[in-house]
């Protein structure tokens, strides 16, 4: 018996939008990745990085220039083949940012409406109606099904939307930046429910988001795009504590770059800039004279006292704070270093105050060398 495919494989999938005059205007280039059932795959990157043409292109909305896209035994498309299965015969669940529902429709008429357009087969009335009450029962919206969509706030609509979505129990969920028109307590709140549907069902998720934390929070496996290329793909711990380039360090979360040159591979030193040394963990390959920027988190800075005794073996640097900006769960703190402004986190009791000096702490396996 042959093994089990695959919930979804995407293979070299390409697709390019030209201007006319000054060459590409973005897309995405030579995308592959596998993905086991019932992961929670989530694409991250800035506006306009290709993640959005990605997940179009494996609906069906979008015909990919070249690759290929299979959802188990099923190509859905293959440029090599000829294949293009069109997209109402793709069995994919989708919700839009937009969420696209119908005002003038109840909440029953709306999550039914796939049922109720289905090409490949015909639904009865009581078929309709067990499946629509398990959808709305899965996004717990027992008994909303008589409702107008008018009398529905945000975060209710948004579960309309993922009802509708999986009525017909699809094989791929794909959801584009299906939060980012909710308020911030509602979306934090609606991440755990979206995960925690996900896991219910056990569908395989590909999500859109350029927000870190959604990713951080949701994914079972991230890829993160820049300018129409994947440059890392791995666990949230892996894409946030050791980034592949200084474009994942400085785009997923918050860090200080630090610029220099690779002295000593063996201690893993680098001498900055401007002529301080520290040591972090470098990258594979690294070489002596690699220009290099280490990547050091705020949150894994302690500051001391500019006097008091530190770790042995730590990366110590002196510095002065500039600003402290109290926001309630921590102090963020702002400390000149020579030329160069550091971002560091504290608890709020800390205590620190402008001009303070202090000593910035960080271990050297926290500090992670990352190409440039």
């Amino acid at each position: 018996m042959s093994a089990t495919p695959p919930s979804l494989l995407v293979s070299g999938l390409s697709k390019l939008y030209r201007n006319t005059g000054d060459g590409v205007a973005g897309g995405i280039q030579d995308a592959s990745f596998s993905l086991e059932p019932g992961t929670f795959f989530t694409l991250l990157g800035p506006s306009g990085c290709g993640k959005t043409t990605t997940l179009r292109c494996i609906a069906g909305l979008e015909e990919p220039d070249a690759g290929s896209i299979a959802v188990g035994r099923d190509v859905f498309f293959d440029a090599a083949r000829g294949i293009s299965v069109p997209l109402n015969r793709r069995e994919i669940g989708m919700v839009f940012q937009s969420y696209a529902i119908w005002p003038h429709m109840s909440v029953f008429e709306n999550v039914a409406f796939p049922l109720r357009v289905a090409k490949d087969r015909a639904y009865s009335r009581e078929e309709t109606k067990r499946l629509v009450g398990d959808a709305l029962s899965s996004v717990d919206l027992d008994g909303f099904g008589a409702r107008s969509a008018t009398q529905l706030s945000g975060g209710q609509q948004q579960r309309v939307a993922l009802a509708r979505a999986i009525v017909r129990q699809p094989k791929l969920l794909l959801l584009d930046e299906p939060l980012s028109n909710l308020d911030a307590a509602l979306r934090e709140g609606m991440r755990n429910e979206l995960k925690r549907l996900q896991r219910q069902l056990g569908i395989t998720t590909v999500y859109v988001t350029h927000d870190q934390a959604e990713a951080l929070e949701m994914s079972d496996t991230i890829a993160v795009l820049n300018r129409g290329r994947i440059v890392q793909m791995g666990s949230p711990r892996e894409i946030y504590f050791r980034p592949s380039n200084a474009f994942v360090a400085g785009f997923v979360g918050t860090t200080n770059l630090l610029h220099g040159v690779v002295e000593d591979v063996g201690s893993g030193l680098v001498r900055l800039t401007d002529g301080a040394a520290l040591r972090c963990v470098l990258p594979d390959q690294a070489g002596v004279g690699q220009a290099i920027a280490v990547s050091v988190r705020p949150e894994i800075i302690g500051l001391l006292d500019g006097k008091a005794p530190g770790r042995t073996g730590a990366n110590r640097m002196a510095g002065r704070v500039m600003h402290a900006n109290f926001i309630g769960n921590m102090t963020r703190y702002g400390v000149r270093v020579g030329d160069r402004m550091m971002q560091a986190y504290a608890p709020p009791t800390a205590g620190l105050s402008v001009d303070d000096d202090v000593t910035l702490e960080f271990a050297v396996d926290a500090a992670v060398g990352v190409p440039i």
